[in-house]
């Protein structure tokens, strides 16, 4: 039973560490590894398909090896998601104060990648 609750929580992780590489909004890196830690615990074919595929294996072996996100990556997820929410507050949303709180929020998001080792 326990396996098989790692294993499920393993893929929604993993979906969503995946759809963090679409939409920078969402965490990649934390959800990735979150479900390297339940793959470990429950299924080593999932464990090594994560760390060997070249879309994933890149945001967790970074990770793994130095425990840093590389300043490319870093780079990378600010511009995108400057991007999305720029055209989010620009094209989409009409209320000022639904936009400034979306600036507010690229910015916090902004700080604290840029700040993390």
């Amino acid at each position: 039973m326990k396996r098989i609750l790692l294993i499920i929580i393993g893929v929604i992780s993993l979906i969503l560490g995946v759809i963090g590489i679409l939409l920078p909004i969402v965490p990649t890196t934390p959800f990735l590894l979150l479900s390297l830690s339940c793959f470990m615990k429950s299924s080593k074919s999932f464990y090594d398909y994560v760390l060997s595929n070249r879309y994933l294996s890149p945001y967790v072996n970074d990770y793994l090896s130095s425990k840093k996100i590389p300043l490319k990556v870093k780079k990378r997820a600010i511009f995108l998601l400057w991007v999305s929410i720029g055209c989010t507050a620009l094209f989409v949303i009409d209320k000022t104060f639904l936009k400034l709180m979306l600036f507010a929020i690229a910015c916090t998001v902004s700080i604290y990648i840029w700040t993390r080792p």
